[in-house]
């Protein structure tokens, strides 16, 4: 298909606005500052080795060390991204002895990325 018939078919060839409609749709949007928290969230989500970190710890709660030697970072790199991660309460920490150890902070967070996961799939 041609870009500029694919690009027709993505578009309105006439200007009409559904009032209705997009009343409807505007009273469904959450607040402007749930849409910039869950913004946020995706875009910490755009880097592929936080990614990997949420999945390595959708299996199982590991320590930084681990982390760093599954993902082939260094520690202070995988920290860093934690931090990140945990500064949108994506993951959450407890300490045992001079070990930390990490895991998703709740189900919605191992969801999220199987939803994800599962979208990626049924394309296929």
């Amino acid at each position: 298909m041609r870009e500029g018939a694919k690009h027709a078919e993505e578009t309105c060839e006439v200007t009409f606005v559904d009032e209705a409609r997009v009343k409807r749709a505007k009273g469904r949007l959450p607040a402007d500052d749930r849409i910039a928290a869950l913004s946020e969230i995706f875009k910490v989500l755009g880097e592929r080795g936080r990614v990997k970190l949420l999945l390595a710890l959708s299996e199982e709660e590991l320590c930084v060390c681990d982390l760093a030697n599954l993902l082939g970072m260094s520690s202070s790199a995988v920290s860093h991204q934690l931090r990140l991660l945990r500064n949108l309460r994506l993951v959450r920490s407890r300490r045992e002895g001079k070990m930390a150890y990490y895991t998703l902070d709740d189900d919605h967070i191992r969801h999220l990325v199987e939803v994800g996961l599962r979208h990626i799939d049924e394309k296929r």
